[in-house]
């Protein structure tokens, strides 16, 4: 039995074969919603991973004013600290709310076209 046959364009009925999934990602409605979410998405990951570093780097090399007291126990690298924290949060309720506007209904409308409604 030989393996060298090709596989069939389509592997079940209302599924898209791979040719169609080439000529969507080349579309042009396919590259907007690449740029869409990579215009969104790439930014912020370096804004948060430089965010992150430069916590990172007051830790290690700037100890004194980390610790530095604002009030009671709580001092500057604990407010930073937990800042990461809500920045994570914001940024993920940013992006979900991106994705809800922008990425989801031009997915949507690309998915329904190769699915043909089905």
């Amino acid at each position: 039995m030989s393996t060298d046959a090709p596989p069939p364009s389509k592997t079940e009925p209302g599924l898209p074969s791979a040719e169609e999934f080439t000529a969507v990602q080349d579309s042009a409605e396919f590259r907007e919603l690449r740029r869409s979410y990579r215009s969104f998405a790439f930014p912020l990951t370096v804004a948060f991973i430089a965010w992150y570093l430069v916590y990172v780097l007051l830790s290690n090399y700037a100890g004194g004013f980390m610790g530095a007291r604002l009030f009671g126990n709580v001092n500057v690298a604990l407010v930073l600290g937990l800042a990461q924290f809500l920045t994570t949060f914001l940024i993920a309720w940013w992006y979900s709310r991106h994705a809800a506007a922008e990425l989801d209904p031009k997915a949507q409308a690309i998915k329904s076209r190769m699915e043909g409604d089905a």
